[in-house]
């Protein structure tokens, strides 16, 4: 993707609707197509950066832990749940090569690149299409509902 074509977070935040996001963010890649090759060592060594960890943090926070940053998609991790779908995940919406990697380019740094995703977004983004995505995944709030410790009145 060129210069002009990089996914924003600036343009991204003036589509309000999940839908409107996700279309713009997915990626259309061949099922089975292999991210890194031999060279997902140098993926896994960045994804267990301290600056990497950092960023990850700050996008959570700016998008309030949120799909694809849309209030009232919360991803909240289910205890019961063993599987991995509401597992929080700082998605970059421009692929990423081994050479920026290797080379620190501080684009794969940069909030301006990122959103925060639930996993089973995140695959869809990747592998799937809209017609994939739960129509249910708005989550009701409670009192005190990310304060598992406060009992509710």
């Amino acid at each position: 993707m060129g210069m002009k074509n990089k996914r924003t977070y600036t343009e991204l935040k003036k589509l309000k609707t999940f839908k409107e996001r996700f279309d713009y963010l997915q990626t259309k890649a061949p099922i089975g197509s292999i991210t890194f090759g031999g060279h997902r060592y140098a993926c896994q060594q960045f994804y267990k950066s301290p600056e990497w960890k950092t960023v990850c943090r700050d996008v959570i926070l700016r998008d309030n832990c949120c799909d694809l940053g849309v209030e009232g998609y919360s991803i909240e991790r289910n205890p019961k749940d063993r599987s991995r779908d509401d597992v929080v995940i700082v998605h970059h919406m421009n692929p990423i090569t081994v050479e920026q990697i290797v080379n620190r380019d501080p684009d794969i740094l940069n909030p301006e690149y990122l959103i925060t995703t639930r996993f089973k977004t995140h695959n869809k983004l990747h592998y799937g299409d809209s017609r994939d995505i739960d129509k249910n995944q708005i989550v009701t709030r409670k009192p005190n509902d990310t304060s598992p410790w406060k009992k509710e009145d």
